[in-house]
């Protein structure tokens, strides 16, 4: 009977917190209206997401696509298909490599930051001081990271996108197991990719720069217990956000193919 009640106290409280996560969506998405007022904020959000993110994201694009082109190149190598690299490395990063890892890189940067932030303001009463002067917590807080996110992760896998493909193109040029000549890696990258697979990768970045933010928000608002809740509340949102993640790239994925 304990096994059962703990099972059903689980249950619950997954609804409860799906049902709260729900609920401030639709507020936030509601006071999207308020943004031409609020635009200063929200520049002020992109510029911590997306010029903050940059130099790492860049770096670690840099040696995704090298390592890709390294291990996909020797191995096609065997067989004599090397140039098919251009197109491999082209689609792994735009398709999954690319919105994926950047975004799991926001989440641990910028989610965690935004929970550890929002807490703060939660546990030491700031938040209901906003209330008190009649401001609106998720116009206030939410409603500005959300747009943030939303433009700022694009942009991100955007040029992570772009350097891990050069990078991948320098590794298979130099590499004298693979020696594909970095023309030949672009010409068979440029067939390979399309309008059409672009869109597919910008639109998971900007449902995973969705996900970021609101979860960000979301343990923040929640956060309780003083410093101790706030740490908590920062590795919650660190880990719901990954496993968020992963859920849409599979659920994107798969009407997307």
């Amino acid at each position: 009977m304990r096994l059962f009640a703990f099972i059903g106290t689980k249950i619950l409280a997954v609804a409860q917190g799906t049902g709260e996560m729900l609920a401030l969506l639709f507020e936030t998405l509601f006071y999207f209206k308020e943004a031409p007022r609020n635009l200063t904020s929200i520049f002020r959000q992109i510029n911590e997401i997306g010029v903050g993110t940059l130099p790492i994201s860049m770096l670690m694009a840099l040696f995704v696509g090298m390592v890709l082109s390294l291990q996909t190149g020797s191995e096609l190598a065997l067989y004599g298909t090397q140039e098919a690299i251009g197109a491999i490395v082209g689609l792994s990063m735009v398709k999954e490599l690319g919105p994926v890892m950047i975004s799991l890189l926001v989440a641990g940067r910028v989610g965690s930051a935004m929970a550890a932030e929002i807490g703060a303001m939660q546990v030491y009463e700031e938040i209901d001081a906003l209330k008190t002067l009649e401001i609106s917590p998720v116009r206030y807080l939410a409603m500005p990271r959300l747009i943030a996110c939303l433009l700022a992760v694009p942009a991100l896998v955007v040029f992570a996108i772009i350097i891990g493909i050069i990078g991948g193109g320098v590794v298979a040029e130099i590499n004298p197991m693979i020696n594909v000549p970095f023309n030949v890696y672009y010409e068979n990258m440029v067939r390979a990719l399309n309008y059409k697979e672009v869109f597919k990768g910008l639109l998971k970045a900007m449902v995973f720069g969705g996900i970021i933010a609101h979860v960000g928000c979301y343990i923040g608002f929640k956060t309780s217990g003083g410093a101790r809740g706030i740490g908590e509340s920062t590795t919650r949102s660190v880990v719901l956000a990954f496993l968020l993640i992963m859920i849409a790239n599979y659920l994107l994925t798969r009407f997307m193919i």
